[in-house]
């Protein structure tokens, strides 16, 4: 007896894993588990935006509460300019973490700024981005600008950047880099519209800002090693080149007969802009013949590469210096989207930017009402 019901029970058992293995293997199985993983991860989704949501909205209230007790709450003598510092004491007590002296002041200037703010790039009331997180905003808030705060908070949202990469492209002063390239309503639009691409000129930098290879200022770089530091760190040097990018590949050889064999260091493709663009390294000034060079590249790609939908390429040629002149008349008559930019291996200098754009919107002001006087 107890053999028949030992024998009764494995078939029991086998019949179970039988059918859990057949279960498994279903398509229809297999439909249902993804089915309840979508759901389950959609909530989760749903649920992480909608909580992203609330605590915006109320550190923005907190602001906003700040703010109109600073203009009209009648006992606000007794606090003076201790008020932050009184309401972080008070409210940490009573609630928690999260309401130190630094975040208070921060969703004080949150409520500020976004009432100054024109522009859709930004917070207003019971709207956010749907990215944006209260950590991206206190990079954000740590400018001073309106026009740089709002650049990057649409920027920010349109290339979906991390909070660390965020971080890296204010540190690398992105805002000021570009809207020196522009005219006032360039630089006004940067604000409005974040980094605008449309055409092949929207996508450059000069200087490109390096400092994420890690490479020594000092030494007397030589390309391969450049070259070699820009593939390692790829992910950060197509950050610095923008958005569209996407790696082709490197050292892209050219099968034309030449004395030395033609290879165009870094080849990508922009899908912004439909087209390919081509980057050499120069480790020095850059010379009227790697202008002719790369000229010659985009006449290749142009001609063998390039498909149907494709724009015309771009090519950049990218050196440690340039002298203005040179470029000028190596690049007259050129029909190819040809552009010389520089480098650099270390942060820009802020106090020079920030300089140079008050002079650029300044003179662009004067300009303006000198011609309206005439």
């Amino acid at each position: 007896m107890k053999k028949e019901q030992t024998e009764l029970s494995k078939e029991k058992s086998a019949t179970r894993m039988t059918k859990g293995h057949s279960l498994q293997t279903t398509p229809t199985y297999d439909a249902l588990v993804s089915a309840i993983e979508g759901l389950v991860l959609d909530a989760r989704a749903g649920l992480k935006a909608a909580m992203n949501a609330i605590m915006l909205q109320t550190y923005w209230r907190t602001g906003e509460y700040i703010v109109e007790y600073e203009q009209n709450g009648s006992d606000r003598a007794v606090y003076g300019v201790g008020l932050i510092r009184c309401l972080a004491r008070d409210l940490t007590l009573r609630l928690g973490k999260g309401f130190s002296r630094s975040n208070l002041q921060y969703m004080r200037k949150f409520y500020i700024v976004s009432q100054k703010s024109q522009t859709s790039g930004f917070f207003s009331k019971g709207q956010t981005s749907g990215f944006l997180t209260w950590s991206h905003y206190l990079e954000i808030l740590r400018a001073d600008d309106p026009l740089e705060i709002a650049f990057y908070a649409k920027e920010c949202e349109n290339s979906k950047w991390s909070v660390r990469e965020l971080h890296r492209q204010m540190q690398s002063m992105l805002f000021h880099r570009i809207a020196l390239s522009r005219d006032k309503e360039g630089v006004l639009a940067l604000a409005n519209k974040g980094d605008h691409v449309q055409k092949p000129e929207d996508i450059l930098r000069d200087p490109y800002v390096l400092e994420f290879a890690g490479l020594p200022v000092a030494e007397r770089l030589k390309e391969s090693r450049l070259h070699s530091a820009l593939v390692e760190h790829l992910r950060d040097f197509l950050l610095e080149l923008g958005r569209g990018f996407s790696f082709v590949a490197s050292q892209y050889r050219i099968p034309l007969n030449t004395d030395h064999p033609c290879r165009v260091d870094l080849v990508f493709y922009n899908f912004l802009l439909k087209c390919f663009v081509l980057i050499d390294l120069k480790r020095g000034m850059v010379k009227h013949q790697d202008i002719g060079q790369m000229n010659m590249y985009l006449n290749y790609f142009k001609s063998e590469v390039g498909g149907k939908g494709d724009a015309e390429p771009v090519g950049i040629v990218l050196g440690a210096n340039k002298d203005d002149l040179v470029v000028q008349y190596a690049t007259q008559g050129i029909s190819n989207h040809l552009f010389v930019s520089k480098y650099q291996l270390y942060l820009p200098n802020e106090d020079q930017l920030r300089g140079k754009l008050a002079a650029l919107l300044e003179n662009a002001g004067k300009d303006k009402r000198k011609s309206h006087d005439k």
